[in-house]
């Protein structure tokens, strides 16, 4: 990790198949809970080339090794989150 500005949310990854630095934002992290790295720290990087804010490559998704990964929601089926009833009676 070269660089990250935690109140922005993003920062840049060195790697050695990413040259020029690898732009990632907080949302790339999968971890749970807060998401953040720290300077110097080690990832896993997975990234495309289709750069951003000036630099060459852009994360997809980022690994801390020892970190559990975030969980994965299952979102086969009805979910009660999104249900919703009304009912109208009409006396006439």
């Amino acid at each position: 990790m070269r660089e990250w500005y935690g109140e922005e949310g993003w920062g840049v990854i060195d790697s050695p198949n990413a040259p020029g630095g690898c732009w990632t934002h907080q949302s790339h992290l999968d971890m749970e809970g807060f998401r953040v790295l720290q300077v110097g720290q080690q990832v896993e990087l997975t990234f495309d080339d289709r750069g951003q804010d000036g630099y060459p490559y852009r994360a997809i998704r980022v690994v801390v090794p020892g970190v559990p990964p975030a969980k994965v929601i299952d979102r086969r089926g009805p979910s009660g989150a999104y249900r919703s009833q009304v009912g109208f009676r009409f006396d006439l």
